[in-house]
């Protein structure tokens, strides 16, 4: 069995943070999203794994290499424009090589992993097996209707869901779903849907079997669910000190700091990590709160949010909270006259000041 993990996509979402940067790369609690995919793949038993590529293949690239760090093989596919999930599929074949495979969207997210749902499909013979998770806003999800258990229709982004059923970022297929991928038109949206490449399998008699999961799922694309998956991860997290803490600081709760980095008369209350090399100083970080590698936190108080690396936040009078800081920003106060907010911000920022 094969894997298929996609990670072309723009992140339109995140913008401006992905402007610059895969959004598969961002990191949370201190490790990149992507790489929480490629560990659930090997923990379920798959080794080869495929990984779709679009504008951002070059750092996908750097970042994951061939892959030896987990103790897989990955080989590159790329993918000329996002035009849909099934595309994804239908590019694939060559790859696949007639083998059942697990597609694993790159920015989700699965608590508990997918071991017991590969192992489950490995065992039942199905040609499909879906994961559905009910969720709040099923208009942004492709929405499964169910008769018993059995899948009957499926639909991509209804504006009337029938069901709060999504698909959650994680397929399995046999090699019929090509069969499938290459019947179908695509969208009104320009897109060959999955949800029309299983309808097609349901339609035409074969096994497309659900599995509604109870454990914790996370769709990573928009900034609120990118902090709690930040916070939920972070929650699991125990606590560890690779770095140096001076008698004038204190860590609460589950906190991990890694090698290299100091806090220095400081409190930082858990659970939350702080990357190599970074310096709190004179500062609170919050819980929930995520700071990566090579930054400064000075004089300042932080809390459920993440910063990526080489980022420093200084000389604050008013708490960050809620927020999630790109590479190599710089937020701090100033002291120039006349008296006003000055910003260099990209595009799609958000900035809330405090009248």
């Amino acid at each position: 069995m094969k894997a298929l993990i996609l990670s072309g996509g723009r992140g339109t979402r995140l913008r401006p943070i992905t402007h610059t940067s895969a959004k598969q790369l961002v990191p949370v609690a201190n490790k990149p999203i992507l790489f929480y995919a490629i560990e659930a793949i090997k923990n379920a038993g798959i080794t080869d794994i495929g990984i779709i590529v679009g504008d951002t293949h070059a750092e996908i690239r750097k970042a994951c290499g061939d892959g030896a760090q987990w103790g897989v093989k990955i080989t590159y596919i790329p993918q000329d424009a996002p035009l849909g999930l099934a595309h994804a599929v239908k590019i694939s074949e060559e790859f696949m090589a007639g083998e059942s495979f697990v597609m694993y969207l790159g920015d989700n997210l699965v608590k508990d992993g997918i071991t017991t749902l590969v192992d489950e499909f490995r065992g039942q013979g199905y040609n499909a097996q879906i994961l559905l998770a009910h969720v709040k806003n099923p208009t942004d999800f492709g929405v499964a209707e169910l008769d018993g258990g059995r899948v009957v229709h499926l639909v991509e982004k209804p504006k009337e869901p029938k069901t709060d059923l999504a698909l959650v970022g994680v397929y399995m297929f046999d090699a019929s779903i090509f069969k499938a991928v290459n019947s179908i038109q695509p969208s009104a949206r320009g897109e060959l849907e999955i949800t029309d490449a299983i309808q097609y399998l349901i339609d035409n008699g074969y096994k497309v079997h659900s599995h509604v999961i109870a454990s914790w799922w996370k769709d990573t694309g928009k900034l609120e669910d990118m902090l709690e998956a930040n916070r939920i991860v972070l929650d699991g997290l125990e606590a560890l000190c690779e770095g140096d803490v001076d008698d004038d600081s204190s860590l609460l709760g589950k906190v991990h700091v890694a090698k290299g980095a100091r806090i220095v008369n400081s409190v930082v209350r858990g659970p939350a990590i702080i990357g190599e090399n970074t310096l709190v100083e004179n500062a609170y970080i919050g819980p929930f709160t995520s700071v990566y590698y090579g930054c400064t936190i000075k004089n300042c108080e932080i809390e459920h949010s993440i910063v990526l690396e080489r980022s420093e936040i200084v000389d604050l009078g008013t708490r960050v909270e809620d927020s999630l800081i790109g590479k190599n920003v710089k937020v701090g106060s100033t002291t120039r006259k006349p008296k006003a907010y000055r910003f260099m911000l990209g595009d799609n920022s958000e900035v809330s000041v405090i009248q």
